[in-house]
């Protein structure tokens, strides 16, 4: 529905204006607010900030309309005004131009006139913010997206490879913020999302750095996958910088309460790749999936404080180029033999 308002201290205008766009008012088309002068009208539009279109007489008391259309440009510059004035003159029409009107209607008013005014206004103001909805989408894909990723999806393989689902070998690796829990329910919901930010973002760069993949934040957890030659050295690589730079980090809370402590679980194996969520709610995450998976995250389920834990598979994998010390057996969901785990010292 289109909002306008119309200024005027002629109140049969308001009369003559309920008359002619009865049909689109009652279809819900359109919806009109009056104010009598331009101080009004100021009020009329800080409470109605879904303004579409402000339609404005030139001569009106306390506030005309040559000075609401200064004081619109420079608090609403994006609403659209159009003049519906006796004082048809060229150099009122100028002066209204100049101050940003959209367009000028000569009085008495031609209704028909009138109505092709508004509808090329409200198409001009639907432009406007489609424009600007997709700048904005576009910013905030930037923000969470590859500036690569950006670029493939303009590509021609996007949309097939899109739906693209397969079977990988590649790490995951899981990093949970120890104790943070317990914090973030007796910390202001600002300071615990800017500490957990801070967080991630120091946890981001080091994975990052080793060509890891973010592929979901999870609660105060990441979720990482690492492909490519090498990628559970890799992978390792990049869990012992997040432990250091984690570790490097000072106390903080409101009362400095806090110390950053990480526990990590790590599995590299099979598992597939693809799309996977809702196709009805439009909600897909290009993920992995599997029983690696699913033993990466109850490894760090296991972990404590500061240990890196991998199984005996990836241990037989790096134990020539990683410090790794044997911890035992542990029974995890859906095994039937308990898991021999290793801890990554260095």
């Amino acid at each position: 529905m289109a909002k306008i308002l119309v200024v005027d201290d002629e109140t049969d205008l308001e009369v003559l204006i309920k008359q002619k766009f009865r049909k689109k008012i009652r279809e819900q088309e359109y919806e009109f607010l009056f104010a009598i002068n331009g101080k009004d009208a100021l009020l009329k539009v800080s409470e109605n900030p879904d303004l579409d279109i402000v339609l404005s007489d030139i001569n009106m008391p306390e506030m005309d309309g040559l000075t609401l259309l200064s004081e619109l440009s420079n608090k609403k510059p994006l609403l659209k005004s159009v003049i519906v004035s006796a004082y048809g003159d060229m150099e009122n029409i100028r002066t209204a131009m100049n101050r940003g009107a959209f367009d000028f209607i000569t009085k008495p008013i031609n209704f028909d006139d009138l109505t092709i005014t508004v509808e090329k206004t409200l198409k001009h103001c639907i432009q406007i913010k489609d424009t600007l909805q997709a700048i904005k989408e576009n910013n905030i894909l930037k923000m969470y997206v590859d500036e690569n990723v950006l670029k493939f999806m303009n590509g021609q393989e996007y949309e097939s490879s899109i739906i693209k689902n397969e079977t990988i070998e590649a790490t995951v690796v899981f990093i949970d913020l120890c104790g943070f829990t317990a914090i973030s329910e007796t910390t202001p919901p600002d300071t615990v999302v800017k500490m957990i930010n801070s967080y991630f973002d120091v946890m981001v760069k080091e994975i990052t750095v080793q060509n890891g993949l973010i592929d979901k934040f999870i609660g105060d957890a990441v979720m990482a996958v690492f492909k490519g030659e090498y990628h559970l050295d890799r992978a390792i690589d990049a869990a012992l910088a997040v432990r250091n730079q984690i570790n490097k980090l000072p106390l903080s809370g409101l009362n400095n309460e806090f110390k950053p402590k990480v526990s990590i679980g790590i599995k590299s194996g099979e598992m597939i790749s693809g799309n996977i969520g809702s196709a009805s709610l439009k909600r897909l995450d290009y993920t992995v999936i599997g029983d690696t998976v699913n033993t990466a995250a109850r490894l760090q389920a296991a972990a404590k404080e500061n240990q890196i834990i991998i199984t005996e598979h990836c241990y037989e994998q790096v134990k020539e180029s990683f410090s790794c010390n044997k911890l035992g057996e542990i029974s995890m969901k859906n095994k039937s033999k308990p898991v021999v785990i290793y801890e990554v010292l260095e």
